[in-house]
């Protein structure tokens, strides 16, 4: 087994989708999600690689603006500049997930 490159990896989905189309969490929510991931990050200067970035589509458009965590593989849909916060306090810092943006079981 290859060893991972980031300790944690935050893909947030930018996808945007034509007027008219199926609804997508759009460049205009994500990308202000990946720049508030990128300076907490970077203001914290953890001694772990964390890395976030923006995505393509993450098939749960619905529900977006949606972001996973990896290797976990944790879903957050729903998400708000307000919740950045509480995800890398919780979930990036001290591996606890927030069971309130998690993906319902039944998306999957």
């Amino acid at each position: 087994m290859h060893p991972l490159k980031f300790d944690k990896h935050i893909f947030i989905c930018t996808h945007q989708r034509a007027p008219g189309e199926k609804q997508s969490c759009g460049e205009q929510h994500g990308l202000g999600l990946v720049a508030a991931f990128k300076k907490l990050i970077k203001d914290h200067q953890l001694p772990v690689k964390i890395r976030a970035q923006r995505a393509g589509c993450l098939d749960v458009c619905t529900l977006g603006p949606t972001l996973v965590v990896y290797p976990e593989g944790i879903f957050y849909v729903g998400v708000t500049l307000n919740d950045v916060q509480e995800i890398f306090e919780s979930h990036i810092l001290n591996n606890r997930v927030v069971e309130r943006l998690l993906l319902p079981t039944s998306k999957v």
